[in-house]
């Protein structure tokens, strides 16, 4: 697909996640086969006022392309401010708008999904940010804001209408939160009323979730969420699936104690010890979800507190668990 002026050589995107895609986790990502991502959520407000760990957020590899730089707020002039400094900090290929996050203290100023039941504030948005920025402008939703207000066929025009790129779908709605299961026909109704890509989110725990995800909706990609949390060979299998080929056997307990630390070494290395090990202790715990036996290592996984921690638990896994 082809967002904006930017080829977009594959159908597999990590979707941007508060607290969980930072660099580290998006490269261990991308090392299995997320070949689309995006930072962290930040706040248009928290850039404008320069705020340096909003910033930091906006971090992004050399290697890491095509990646996206996503923002939220419900200001047009300081979401356009925005765009152009998350731009200029991240060197990112394009910028995207959230208005799909449903978490209470987002909805409540008016943002996220919020917007959802303000089209004509966020038509203003979108055509601000565009001005702004010489890069594609994508937007990512929700099937509406709730069971009444399912507007995601009408928002996607709007949005297309307005200057976006391209457009990610949750098949839910804001009330529904990760809630019940992800509407895919929502999906393929926006797919069929717009002429821009689609990228499918939603109730992909699997590598035959994504291939049919893809099939049921005609989406252009499909984006990884909550199913990534500790299992980055998602993608890996996600792609196999796609392609008709065999799904991959699971990692090893000691490939996967090895590709944790992996991450938190670049964790390390991005954001400093003291975040890597904060960090750690909830994804070195997805990673040990379905391992058996695994109490006294996720009881120790509680207590990391420097990076000597985490290669000593990395090592007992390897040891000890199989």
């Amino acid at each position: 697909m082809k967002i904006g002026n930017i080829e977009v050589n594959t159908r597999l995107a990590l979707a941007p996640m508060a607290g969980v895609t930072d660099l580290a986790f998006r490269a261990i990502c991308r090392e299995f086969g997320a070949g689309l991502t995006y930072t962290e959520m930040v706040s248009a407000k928290a850039l404008v006022y320069q705020d340096g760990k909003t910033r930091s957020l906006l971090a992004i590899a050399a290697d890491e392309h095509p990646v996206g730089a996503q923002i939220f707020g419900s200001d047009p002039v300081c979401m356009a401010e925005a765009a152009a400094l998350a731009l200029e900090i991240s060197g990112a290929d394009f910028i995207d708008i959230n208005m799909g996050c449903p978490v209470g203290k987002v909805v409540k100023n008016g943002d996220g999904s919020a917007l959802m039941k303000n089209p004509e504030l966020a038509a203003k948005i979108i055509e601000s940010v565009c001005a702004s920025v010489s890069v594609p402008v994508t937007v990512k939703i929700r099937k509406g804001f709730d069971a009444g207000n399912a507007n995601a066929v009408e928002f996607a025009q709007m949005a297309e209408a307005s200057g976006a790129a391209a457009i990610a779908v949750h098949g839910r709605t804001r009330t529904q939160m990760y809630a019940g299961k992800a509407d895919w026909d929502i999906i393929r109704a926006v797919k069929q009323a717009v002429k821009i890509p689609i990228i499918a989110n939603g109730d992909i725990f699997s590598g035959a979730d994504a291939e049919r995800i893809l099939r049921q909706t005609g989406a252009d990609a499909a984006m990884l969420g909550r199913g990534t949390f500790g299992n980055p060979w998602l993608f890996r299998e996600a792609e196999a699936a796609i392609s008709g080929e065999p799904i991959p056997e699971r990692p090893t307990v000691k490939e996967l104690a090895q590709t944790a630390l992996r991450q938190f070494k670049i964790a390390c290395e991005t954001r400093g010890e003291r975040l890597a090990c904060l960090d750690a202790r909830r994804h070195f715990a997805w990673y040990l979800r379905g391992v058996a036996h695994a109490w006294y290592f996720k009881e120790q996984i509680t207590k990391i507190e420097t990076m000597d921690d985490i290669c000593r638990i990395s090592e007992g896994i390897s040891r000890e668990l199989k």
